[in-house]
């Protein structure tokens, strides 16, 4: 660990919240150093003592997980009325949060992981990271809508025209598509904008790690490999 970092990195490094998620709990008073409320730049030192609500927390051993997250299941940690929430089913004994979304009706591939420098840099859109998708639509797709997604659309609801993608078609009414970007609800806006209705989507890959044959519901933790090459296309060192 580096003499004087930032607080919110540090709780980044702990795994405790991306760093945008640990300026949240130290604005909202949750964060102490030392026993006195932690502000906005503060500095971590070695040898200080950081608690979050109360318990003190520490830089932990770095763990990157993939994780099958099935359809119904909500990824958030801050929905009280949730029925049911991805952290509800892990069961892992180090806490672990997501990189990237994938809203409740969909389902796949999800990347968890204690560092927060690893998913503040898979998570920043300009970084263009790949990831693909398996689309089932309610018809077949005509091939010039097909081009059109392709170059980009604009998406009223967001303000923002989508990059260039590929958009590849497996079978009928299924297309792959691969994307470097995280509009939320993205693919679903793009097929809605042009008449389409997504039935099914499902994420089968984030960068260079495949869903494999996980199960809806499994995890396995990523092998040395997989996490160095994670690692290296995040442009971070373990």
């Amino acid at each position: 660990m580096e003499e004087g970092i930032r607080i919110n990195k540090y709780l980044a490094s702990c795994g405790v919240a991306s760093r945008r998620g640990a300026d949240r709990l130290i604005g909202e008073g949750r964060v102490s150093i030392d026993g006195r409320t932690a502000q906005p730049g503060d500095i971590f030192r070695e040898g200080s003592v950081v608690c979050v609500d109360g318990r003190n927390v520490s830089v932990q051993k770095k763990v990157v997980l993939a994780y099958y997250k099935p359809a119904g299941v909500l990824v958030s940690e801050e929905d009280p009325h949730a029925e049911e929430t991805l952290m509800d089913l892990i069961d892992y004994p180090v806490r672990v949060t997501y990189a990237g979304r994938l809203d409740k009706e969909s389902e796949g591939l999800l990347l968890l992981t204690n560092d927060g420098d690893l998913i503040h840099a898979m998570m920043h859109g300009s970084h263009g990271h790949e990831k693909e998708y398996i689309v089932h639509l309610n018809r077949e797709p005509d091939n010039t809508v097909i081009e059109k997604l392709k170059g980009g659309v604009y998406l009223k609801e967001a303000g923002h025209k989508t990059r260039p993608c590929r958009i590849e078609k497996l079978k009928r009414n299924v297309v792959r598509m691969v994307l470097t970007e995280g509009i939320n609800r993205q693919i679903r806006r793009m097929w809605s904008g042009e008449g389409y209705h997504v039935k099914a989507l499902k994420r089968v890959r984030i960068m260079s790690i495949s869903l494999g044959n996980l199960m809806p519901g499994e995890y396995s933790e990523l092998t040395k490999e997989e996490t160095d090459s994670l690692y290296r296309q995040a442009g971070l060192t373990r």
